[in-house]
């Protein structure tokens, strides 16, 4: 749903798996559409927070 989600808001998505099930499911998007609310309620789930390291913080402490 996330992939479609992408899409339908004019975005590039490049998914990433090595499991032929989970690539036939990520390629399997192209047969609906979201709705406009639920397009909006997705929207609504970005509070701001990241879910992993701060690409500013990543070699904080790495030799140069």
């Amino acid at each position: 749903m996330l992939i479609r989600w992408h899409l339908q808001n004019g975005l590039i998505v490049i998914p990433k798996s090595v499991h032929d099930a989970r690539i036939a499911q990520n390629i399997d998007v192209f047969d609906f559409e979201l709705s406009d609310l639920d397009l909006s309620e997705i929207d609504t789930l970005d509070n701001g927070a990241r879910v992993g390291a701060h690409p500013d913080e990543m070699n904080v402490g790495a030799p140069k």
